[in-house]
C-alpha cells in the first residue's frame, strides 16, 4: 500500500461532506451547479467507500494470516497483549497495531502507513526474524524487536527490556583494563644531574596522577619510572577520543631541550585483571619496539596505536649487546651451517649487514656461511658484484637453491627485517627451525615469533650499525676492507649521509669501520647512478607536487629499475625547500601499486604507510597496495596524510 490509502481516507471523507453541503446550498441558485457538485460528491463517496473496503480487506487478510500462524489466538487476544505488537505489509508499512504499541510509539497522527524504517533503523525486517532479533531505542526506553514472517508481511513483537540493557551497559562500561606506563628516555635523563632527573620524574608522576584522577583510574607506581593504572572501559573510550593527549603533555617536560616521552600499553577487553595485565605487558613491549612515545592497545588479538610521532631515544647501555652477542655465538657454535638472509628487493643495508656478519662468522668461528639473496631483484647489485671479486661466487646463493639443503641444525640469521611478508624467501624461513633476527625497523604487528634471538633496536640507524656492534663485541680485528665498506654503505644509505637518525653510536660504528680500512670514496661509488637512471630520477622529481609540506610524485610510465629510481627520487625530494616528507607512487605490475616514503625525521612516514597496510622506519617506509588503481592509491595516501 505504497499510496498510504488509510491516511487519505479522512481527508477524502471531509471533501465529500463539503461537496454535499455545497451542492445543497447551490440548489437555490442553479440546478446545473447542484447536479455537478452532487455528482462529484457521490463519486467521492464511492471512491472513499471502495478504498476503505479494499484497505479493510487487505488488513483482514494479513491479520487472518497472522492468526493462522498462531493457533488458538484471535485478533481480540492479540489486541490485548501487554506488549507492543504490530503487523507490517510487504512494503514495510504499519497496517495494524495494538493499544500497547500505540501507547509506546505513536503520536497523535498514528503510525498507519508509516514505514518501519522510521522506528527500526539500520536493520531489515528479514534480519529480525532470527532468534537474536534486534534492538531499538525510543527516548529513554530500549526494546528488543522480533519479527515473524507471514504470507503478506511480518508480525512484529516489541519487548521493553530497558532495565536489563542498562544493567548490561553498566557491566560493559565498568569492565576494567590495565595500563602500564614507562618513561622511555629514563636512561638518558639519569646520566644528567641527579636533581634534574628527579625534577623530570616528579613532573611526569604529577601528570600521570592528575590523568588518573581525571579519568577515575587506580594509580600505582610499580618500579623506577614505571607505573600501572586501571581504567574502566567507559574512560578508555574517552581516552581514545582524545587520542591520548597525555603523550603531548609529557613531551612538554624538558631537560636540556630534550622532551620526556612515555610509552603506554593497555590490555583491553580481557575477562580478568591478570589477563589484562599480561595483555598490557605485550602491548607495552610493542609500543617500545616501535620507538616509544606512543600508546598500544591490545584487544581481541589485534593492536591499535596512538602517537609515535617522535623518533625513538638513543639507547645507552652496551650490556644488552654483549648478552645478545653471546647468545648469537652460542647459536652459531651449535649449528652445522649458517645462512644469512635479508628482505625482498635487498638494499645496501640488507646486503651490507649480511656481508659483514658472513665474513666475521666465517673467519672468526670457522663456520660454513652463505648469504641468501635474489640477485635479479636486488637493488644492491653493485655491492654484490664488488664483494664477489673478493670472496668468489660461493657466498651469494639464490634462496630457492638453499631450501632443499636445510637441516634441523641449520641457523638462519635474518637481517634488516622482522616481517615474514618482507623476507627474501618465506619458504627458506619456514624450512629453518632455528632463527635469529637483527632489525632496526619499528616493530610490526606481524613480526617473527619463536626466534632464538630477537635483536630489535628501533633507535639504531641501520641493521649495519647493529651488526657492527655485535661483531665488535665478539671479535677483534676480524673484518677486512671490503666487508667494512659494505657495512659502511648500509649505514650511509639509511642515515642519508649521516643526516637522519644518527646518534653517537652511529659515528662510533663508522669510526670502527674506518679503522678497518673502509674507504669513503669506494663506498661512494656504490651510490653512483648510471646516466639513464640519473635522467629518469630527475624526470620523476620534476613532476612533484607539494601537499601539506609533503612532496608527492606519481610515476605514470614504466621505467627500468623503478624501485631503485623511486627510492632515490624520494631521497632527492627531501632537498626541496619546505618539504618534510616525500612519497613516490609507482606500479611494479598490473596488480600492484607501491609507495616509497622518506623524511628527515620531522614527519613519521611509518605511521602514514601503516595506514595503507605498509610499514618501515620513522624516516624510511613503504607500502604495497594490491588490486588498486594509481588514482585510488593516491587518494588513500592523501587521506592518510590528512589523518596523520
Amino acid at each position: 500500500m505504497k499510496n498510504k490509502s488509510k491516511l487519505i481516507l479522512p481527508y477524502l471523507a471531509l471533501f465529500c461532506v463539503v461537496m454535499l453541503l455545497s451542492a445543497v446550498a447551490s440548489l437555490f441558485y442553479s440546478k446545473t451547479i447542484f447536479a455537478v457538485q452532487s455528482t462529484i460528491a457521490f463519486a467521492g463517496i464511492l471512491v472513499t467507500l471502495v478504498i476503505y473496503l479494499r484497505y479493510n480487506h487487505c488488513v483482514r487478510t494479513i491479520i487472518h494470516s497472522v492468526l493462522a500462524t498462531t493457533k488458538g489466538v484471535n485478533k481480540k487476544y492479540l489486541d490485548r497483549f501487554g506488549f507492543p505488537v504490530a503487523v507490517v505489509n510487504k512494503e514495510n508499512e504499519f497496517i495494524w497495531y495494538n493499544d500497547a504499541f500505540s501507547r509506546e510509539f505513536c503520536d497523535e497522527s498514528g503510525m498507519y502507513g508509516v514505514s518501519t524504517t522510521n522506528l527500526i533503523k539500520g536493520r531489515s525486517l528479514a534480519e529480525l526474524c532470527g532468534s537474536k532479533g534486534g534492538d531499538i531505542s525510543v527516548g529513554k526506553k530500549k526494546f528488543s524487536v522480533y519479527a515473524n514472517p507471514i504470507d503478506q508481511g511480518f508480525l512484529l513483537y516489541f519487548f521493553d527490556d530497558t532495565y536489563y540493557k542498562d544493567v548490561e551497559q553498566e557491566y560493559n562500561d565498568s569492565r576494567q583494563s590495565v595500563a602500564l606506563v614507562v618513561l622511555d628516555n629514563r636512561d638518558a635523563f639519569e646520566d644528567e644531574d641527579e636533581d634534574d632527573y628527579a625534577r623530570v620524574a616528579m613532573e611526569v608522576e604529577s601528570i600521570l596522577q592528575k590523568w588518573a584522577t581525571e579519568y577515575n583510574a587506580l594509580y600505582r607506581k610499580w618500579g623506577s619510572s614505571r607505573y600501572m593504572l586501571i581504567f574502566e572501559e567507559r574512560y578508555i573510550r574517552k581516552l581514545i577520543d582524545t587520542k591520548f593527549d597525555i603523550l603531548s603533555k609529557v613531551r612538554e617536560i624538558k631537560l636540556d631541550d630534550v622532551g620526556a616521552t612515555i610509552s603506554i600499553g593497555i590490555g583491553r577487553g580481557e575477562p580478568d585483571l591478570r589477563k589484562s595485565q599480561s595483555a598490557a605487558k605485550r602491548a607495552l613491549d610493542m609500543a617500545l619496539g616501535r620507538g616509544g612515545d606512543q600508546v598500544a592497545i591490545f584487544k581481541d588479538g589485534d593492536f591499535e596505536f596512538f602517537g609515535g610521532k617522535s623518533s625513538g631515544g638513543e639507547r645507552q647501555s652496551k650490556v644488552r649487546i654483549r648478552v645478545i652477542s653471546k647468545s648469537l655465538m652460542t647459536a652459531v657454535e651449535e649449528s652445522d651451517k649458517v645462512i644469512i638472509m635479508g628482505h625482498k628487493f635487498s638494499d645496501l643495508d640488507s646486503v651490507g649487514s649480511a656481508i659483514g656478519l658472513c665474513g666475521a662468522i666465517t673467519r672468526g668461528m670457522n663456520k660454513k656461511t652463505c648469504i641468501a639473496v635474489d640477485y635479479d631483484t636486488s637493488m644492491a647489485k653493485g655491492l654484490i658484484d664488488t664483494y664477489k671479486q673478493v670472496c668468489g661466487d660461493g657466498v651469494f646463493v639464490n634462496p630457492r637453491e638453499l631450501v632443499h639443503h636445510v637441516t634441523p641444525d641449520t641457523l638462519l640469521i635474518i637481517v634488516d627485517t622482522q616481517s615474514e611478508s618482507r623476507l627474501e624467501s618465506a619458504d627458506l624461513y619456514k624450512a629453518c627451525s632455528r632463527v635469529i633476527v637483527i632489525d632496526h625497523h619499528r616493530m610490526s604487528v606481524d613480526h617473527l615469533q619463536n626466534t632464538l634471538v630477537f635483536y630489535h633496536e628501533p633507535s639504531a640507524s641501520s641493521a649495519s650499525e647493529m651488526c657492527v656492534e655485535v661483531i665488535d663485541t665478539l671479535f677483534d680485528d676480524i673484518l677486512n676492507k671490503s666487508e667494512a665498506e659494505a657495512l659502511l654503505s648500509g649505514i650511509i644509505l639509511d642515515t642519508k649521509n649521516f643526516v637522519v637518525n644518527s646518534g653517537f653510536r652511529t659515528f662510533e660504528a663508522a669510526a670502527y669501520l674506518r679503522r678497518h680500512g673502509a674507504d669513503t670514496v669506494n663506498v661512494r661509488t656504490l651510490f653512483a647512478d648510471s646516466i639513464e637512471l640519473y635522467r629518469n630520477k630527475y624526470e620523476l622529481v620534476s613532476t612533484a607536487r607539494i601537499y601539506k609540506k609533503c612532496a608527492i610524485v606519481i610515476a605514470d610510465k614504466e621505467l627500468p629499475d623503478i624501485r631503485l629510481i623511486a627510492s632515490k627520487a624520494a631521497d632527492e625530494l627531501l632537498g626541496l625547500k619546505g618539504v618534510n616528507a616525500s612519497f613516490v607512487v609507482f606500479r611494479t605490475d598490473q596488480r600492484t601499486v607501491n609507495i616509497s616514503a622518506r623524511s628527515y625525521g620531522k614527519r613519521n612516514v611509518q605511521i602514514v604507510m601503516e595506514k595503507l597496510g605498509g610499514g618501515g622506519h620513522h624516516a624510511m617506509a613503504a607500502a604495497q597496495l594490491r588490486d588498486e588503481t594509481v588514482e585510488n592509491a593516491v587518494r588513500q595516501l592523501l587521506s592518510a596524510i590528512d589523518s596523520e
